[in-house]
């Protein structure tokens, strides 16, 4: 306790210090290293790349505790990892990988591709952009705490009560799941918040809403449902938190309680989720197979339509994951309607996405391999969740590997493939050069090929009757050959994914420039150079027709007109405060983790303190001059 006591009146000391307390000599060396430019920038680039970054860590992890789990279920009667070890693993890879994998690496693209798709210099709140990805962090380091602390949860990621009670979880490991969701669910909030006033506030002149690019009207619709989603998981997340630290009962039906409150509470937020990361999937697919078909994308208008009525009917189907709780004949065949309603707008997409391919002149990059292997894939998971939208035929997938197959087909044959299409795609336009095409093509077909061994077979696996969340089987049951098949298959996906670390090594390595649009692409993205300048646009263009940039190249123009002067800019400037904050909320973390209630007290007092000198902080910005600014027009270049 005292060590900890000390650490804070530390942090405090260095906050007074980055604030302008002092003004030392090896401040000044700090200041100016790389190190504290990436911890401090507000540039949504910078950001993106963070994102990349820290997604990028959390799937390894999540894929190594998915190996563990395959090679636990290689051989029946296993004894590798049984018991509790199983449970932690099997609930923090589905934890990470949803809320760690998935959540930012989806903010990683949005952050790099919407502003400039709009025509924006920014995002609309710089700010709370950066505070977004440090809570992101914060959360995660803090839930993986709890495999070097005490224990990791082991309520399965769902997190159920009372599984999840002190009675059946002794430990903190339920705590390091509580915590370190509630830290990184207020900087996805926040994170939605901010893109969705970028969208409505900051198009460029001309970008109607029926102009924008699909990966921005699934970045805005996925931000609205995160702006109502997560305050579910909130207010669920705090009454697990009250009943473990504080002795509530809202769960506990002796005292009152009732445990599916929490169900309620979850799939509210749970559904929507999915949502929330397969729609910005659905925009990259789209942009990526409109760029290498080179065509407009068919049906764009309906497009549009079915992404706004997936995101509506996503609220009203929560329930379809709780058929056998016992809700009664009329909920379950209401939101069994509701559920297979969601087919008829997804069914629009995938032929819109068919209708776009044919006639086009198809050019099968990676990104496109991706984009197009990801249509069966998907379509696949699509059919099997039709079928678990049955309440009759539910009760006999229901908790089996049948449903495991279906939301993985659903979750990485939907998102990660649309993930891994937009990181080819839009690679050049971060860094500045494109990953190798032929080791992207052995990703690829690595990955594409070892993920429907692992997961097709488990639909088998499901149906002859293996629950899921089991740590072994017997040799007599038949499931042997079937789960040593799903093994190998995930061997695979892990080689295609160390092929990309190689492709990602070699490639920087080389670094040869792909110029400012190398795909010869649609988007107002690829109208500047690669990587942007961090102002984005010298001057914001004149949206004139949808696919802006297209457009200017069939007119003859190689860049975009200029919706007004070239003008000093006025930029945001980098803070070090977001990150002190977020220290604040992970040294209280930690003290209600270890049910230390100063400590937690003192974490909160922390960010109260870092808010309330932000409030006070009158640097407003600064202006770039315009000798540092070179024109979007080429034959201009930079004016004096």
């Amino acid at each position: 306790m005292a060590t900890i006591v000390i650490l804070l009146v530390f942090a405090f000391f260095l906050i007074a210090i980055m604030t302008g307390g002092y003004n030392k000599q090896w401040l000044e060396r700090f200041r100016s290293h790389w190190l504290w430019d990436w911890i401090t920038t507000v540039d949504h680039k910078k950001i993106g790349i963070l994102y990349l970054l820290g997604g990028g860590f959390f799937f390894i992890i999540g894929g190594l505790e998915a190996m563990l789990i395959r090679i636990q279920l290689f051989f029946p009667n296993n004894d590798f990892m049984v018991g509790r070890e199983f449970n932690e693993l099997l609930t923090m890879h589905g934890t990470t990988m949803i809320f760690f994998v998935a959540m930012p690496l989806l903010f990683a693209l949005m952050n790099v591709a919407v502003p400039l798709q709009i025509g924006a210099r920014d995002v609309a709140f710089p700010f709370l952009n950066s505070l977004g990805f440090w809570l992101f962090l914060a959360g995660g380091i803090l839930m993986n705490l709890g495999w070097f602390f005490g224990n990791a949860p082991d309520a399965g990621w769902t997190n159920y009560v009372p599984i999840a009670a002190n009675e059946y979880s002794a430990g903190p490991g339920i705590e390091y799941y509580v915590l370190g969701l509630q830290i990184s669910g207020i900087g996805t909030l926040i994170g939605g918040l901010n893109f969705l006033v970028t969208i409505i506030n900051m198009r460029a002149p001309g970008m109607s809403f029926l102009r924008m690019p699909l990966f921005t009207w699934t970045a805005f619709v996925a931000s609205a449902l995160i702006l109502f989603a997560f305050p579910a998981l909130t207010a669920g997340l705090f009454l697990v938190m009250f009943e473990r630290i504080f002795g509530a009962a809202f769960f506990d039906v002796a005292l009152g309680g009732n445990p599916v409150i929490w169900q309620h509470l979850f799939w509210i937020f749970g559904h929507p989720e999915v949502y929330i990361v397969i729609l910005p999937a659905f925009g990259i697919m789209s942009d990526v197979i409109s760029t290498f078909s080179k065509k407009r994308l068919f049906g764009y208008n309906s497009m549009v339509f079915a992404v706004l009525l997936i995101g509506f009917l996503g609220f009203m189907v929560w329930a379809h994951h709780m058929f056998t709780v016992g809700l009664g004949p009329v909920p379950n065949s209401i939101f069994a309607i509701a559920t297979m309603a969601i087919a008829v707008p997804t069914g629009i997409k995938v032929f819109n996405w068919l209708f776009t391919m044919w006639g086009g002149k198809i050019e099968f990059t990676t990104a496109m391999l991706w984009a197009v292997g990801f249509i069966p894939t998907f379509v696949l998971g699509g059919v099997t969740g039709v079928m678990l939208a049955s309440p009759a035929a539910d009760f006999q997938f229901h908790d089996s590997y049948f449903v495991v197959a279906h939301f993985h087909y659903v979750l990485i044959g939907g998102t990660v493939f649309g993930l891994f299409s937009g990181a080819y795609y839009w690679w050049p336009k971060m860094f500045g050069h494109k990953l190798n095409e032929t080791l992207g093509k052995w990703h690829f077909w690595l990955f594409f090929i070892g993920f429907h061994l692992t997961f097709f077979i488990q639909h088998f696996i499901g149906l002859f009757g293996m629950p899921r969340r089991h740590f072994t089987y017997q040799a007599t049951d038949g499931l042997t050959l079937l789960n040593q098949i799903s093994t190998v298959g995930a061997f695979m996906m892990a080689i295609g994914t160390i092929v990309l670390a190689i492709n990602i090594y070699i490639s920087a390595k080389k670094a040869i420039p792909a110029g400012n649009d190398p795909w010869d692409a649609r988007t107002l993205e690829w109208a500047i150079s690669s990587p942007p300048p961090e102002y984005n646009f010298a001057q914001l263009p004149r949206v004139r027709a949808m696919d802006a940039f297209w457009h200017e190249k069939m007119a003859g123009n190689k860049t975009m007109e200029p919706a007004g002067p070239l003008e000093p800019i006025h930029m945001p400037s980098s803070t070090h405060l977001p990150f002190f904050m977020t220290l604040g909320f992970f040294i209280s973390g930690l003290g209600w983790v270890f049910r230390s209630l100063e400590v937690g007290v003192l974490g909160l007092v922390m960010v109260a303190l870092v808010m309330f000198t932000h409030s006070f902080n009158h640097d407003h910005g600064y202006y770039i001059p315009l000798k540092d600014i070179k024109s979007n027009d080429p034959k201009k270049g930079a004016k004096a």
